[in-house]
Order: structure tokens, then sequence, then C-alpha cells
């Protein structure tokens, strides 16, 4: 895949990751043009644009198990995680490009474990090697259509980035420009998980010093010992901004409760973050309007938010003032459609993962930069891992991610070194 007709005007040779790590030599072009094949250096075609003009042809495309221990255990309101259980996915186009892409697993978030993750991503990747020459519109349809719904949302996720990416290392670009350009850079917040006050303390400290404004507390689980932490965080970090988020584990009663006793504390949150189990329409619409009316906090919509007809529920009944972008809930062409919705209702967009490698976290990250308009940035879990096993992609400083001018993503694995 990758055939694309390019006139071949001033061929370069890029070097792209090959299955052992090494590289492979591929021919490039630097303008745009109808007649040939291969991958070119520069191009201002965007993402919409290339749906139906630029041909895809996949020569390979594989799934492998992708496990990263963390530092330490992520607890949250519903699950808790010893380390990274998620499934990597590499695809190759008839011209050598490879785009990489990864379907995180969340257990009672995603629909999908590791097992079954695997297997689909495998009968996605089968199906791409065997079929013929498509629009790049197409293959994503089709993907769409092989991984439907909320069920296979992680590895569709998974599979339309790994696609994207191809496509976009074909024309030379990297994925921020893909999305629009808008800019190269996002600063994201980091996420204190479900600790005692005293660990949660020691972290925000670590974090103050590294550089961070914005801590994301999780809570949800014991309201008294969400307090506890609170405060402890805020004599560590007292100039911090902080966004709670609950992963449905509150009633409303007991989210408004929170506030209060924040508000006591002279303590506002930038945001409030899923306070209510995700089909608890009515109590999401109630502590929305009570948050936002009597404490200036606004609610995001997180859990509830898993398809382009929530938001719609959402936008209809003024159920929360932010929609929460995750591909691994809706896809990368469901996120689209749900970050157009949003903007045109006059929502505010935050955008956030999974716990993901720098993988799934960069390629949300190029799509936040170059599309612009996200008022919160939850890229973080990277930050996470006890190791990294992305090799190049995104610069990192403190909270600062700089998406560099390399082709596509920027970042790959070595192929050989991930467990079949």
């Amino acid at each position: 895949m990758g055939s694309i007709g390019f006139s071949l005007f001033s061929p370069k040779l890029y070097k792209t990751p090959g299955y052992g790590g090494g590289a492979t030599a591929v021919a490039t072009m630097a303008y745009p043009a109808v007649g040939a094949t291969g991958c070119a250096t520069k191009s201002n075609l965007g993402f919409k644009s290339l749906m139906e003009s630029f041909t895809v042809d996949i020569h390979r495309a594989d799934g492998r198990q992708l496990n990263v221990p963390l530092i330490a255990p992520f607890t949250i309101a519903t699950s808790r995680l010893e380390g990274v259980e998620n499934v990597a996915v590499r695809v190759e186009l008839s011209n050598g490009c490879v785009g990489w892409g990864e379907a995180p697993i969340l257990p009672f978030v995603t629909a999908e474990d590791q097992n079954t993750a695997l297997k689909k991503a495998g009968e996605a990747c089968e199906f791409l090697k065997k079929s013929e020459a498509m629009s790049f519109g197409d293959v994503l349809r089709e993907i769409g259509q092989l991984l439907p719904g909320h069920e296979f949302a992680s590895v569709r996720a998974g599979v339309e980035m790994a696609v994207i990416d191809a496509v976009a290392t074909s024309i030379g670009t990297p994925l921020w420009r893909f999305f629009g350009g808008v800019s190269n850079t996002i600063t994201t917040d980091i996420t204190i998980p479900i600790v005692s006050p005293t660990e949660a303390g020691q972290l925000a400290s670590k974090y103050h010093k590294q550089g961070f404004k914005t801590l994301k507390l999780k809570v949800g689980k014991d309201l008294n010992a969400d307090i506890e932490v609170l405060q402890a965080i805020r004599m560590a970090h007292p100039h911090c901004q902080f966004i709670l988020d609950a992963n449905e584990g509150y009633t409303s009663s007991e989210a408004i409760q929170v506030l209060e006793k924040l508000h006591e504390m002279e303590v506002t949150p930038i945001l409030f973050e899923q306070p209510v189990h995700r089909d608890d329409w009515e109590g999401l619409g109630h502590v929305t309007r009570v948050a936002k009316t009597k404490y200036g906090v606004s609610v995001a919509a997180d859990e509830s938010c898993r398809s382009l007809a929530d938001v719609k529920e959402i936008v209809k009944r003024q159920l929360a003032d932010v929609i929460n972008i995750k591909l691994a809930k809706v896809g990368v062409l469901g996120a689209l459609e749900i970050i157009d919705l949003a903007k045109d209702s006059g929502l505010d967009l935050m955008i956030g993962g999974m716990v993901e490698t720098r993988l799934a976290m960069g390629f949300a990250g190029h799509l936040a930069a170059g599309l612009g308009g996200f008022k919160f940035i939850d890229l973080d879990t990277p930050l996470l891992l006890s190791e990294d096993p992305v090799f190049e992609g995104y610069e990192v400083s403190g909270p600062t991610y700089k998406f560099t001018n390399a082709r596509g993503h920027g970042g790959f694995l070595h192929w050989d070194n991930i467990a079949w």
C-alpha cells in the first residue's frame, strides 16, 4: 500500500525502521504529482484531502503484545494496574513506509482484554495484508467494519493509528502537520493515582520540582480519604491547579459534597472529570449544573462519552461542559467526528488516554497539537512507566512535549524485541 501517484522530482532516501529495528531504504519524492509510487519528503496535503485521493497498498501488518512495567501500581476508582499490557500494531506499505499503532488495555474501561485485542488486531492485519490496494478512506472504513463500536474501539484505534502513521510517513509529513499544523507542542498535566496522603504529598512535591503546574488527582473510592489526600497535595504544592477524576466513583450527592468541602478549604479545581457512573445521565447533569453555578467548576464527560450518539445526548441535554477525547474509546475517525461536534456545540475539549506508551500517547499528542483547541491535556502515562520501549519520537521537557519534523509519528519500536 502506498501507491500514491507522485512524480519523481529530486528523489531522496529515507531510512525507516525494519522488522529487526534496522533501517530499510525508501525512495522519496519532493513534490506531489500524479504518476509514480513511493514516499514523499514534503507535502501540504492533509488528512481529509487524502481520504479518497491516496491509494494504500499494505505489504505487511502485525500485532504483538506490548508489556511494560509501571514505576508504581496505578490505582483508580474502578481498577488497579501493575503494568501496561497493551497491543502494538505495525503496518508496512508496499513502498516500504512503516506506521505504528497501539491498542491500550485498561480493565473495566476498555471493552477488550489483551488476548481479545491481540486476536482482533491479528484478524484485521490479516485482512489488510490480503486486500487489494484501495483508497486511504476505504481502508479506514474497512477497519471500522471489521472492528465496530465500543466493543473493539481500542483495537480499532491501534490499527487506524498504524495506517494513518504509514500514510503520513509516505507523504513525508509529521502527524501534527497532517492533522492541521496548528502547533507542534503541548503541555500536559500529570496524574496522582489513588494513594495514601503521605504518598500523594511526596508525588506532588516531586512533580512541582519537575515543573508541572496541573495535577490530576484520582478520587472516587473513599470520600473522606480523598479529602485528606487533597489537603496533603495542597501542603506540598500549594499553587498547583488540579483536576479531580472520579472515574465514575461517586454518587451525585457525594460529588457535590466533595466540591462543598473543597470550597470550605478555599480550593477550586479547574475540572471535575466523570463524577458519577457513566449511565447516570441525570446525576451527571445535576453535578454539572451545581458545579458550574455554585462553585464555578467545569465538569467533563469521559466514560459517559463512548460514541458520537453519547455526545449528541450530552449536547442536547447540557449534561457536561467538557468532552474528554480518548482514541481508545472511539477510534481515530470516531474521535475526529466527536471533536467537530463538540467544537460546533460550544463544548470545551480535553484529550486523554488509558495507560499507554509513547506510541499511542504520542499519536494523541500529535492530533491535539495539530488540530488545536484542546483546553485540557492529559497525556502523561508514559511518564509513569519504568521503561520506555519507544525509540525517538517527541521530545519531553517536564510537562512540555515537542513534536519534531520527523515524518509521521517519529517514534518506533524495535519489532524483534516485542513479544509474539
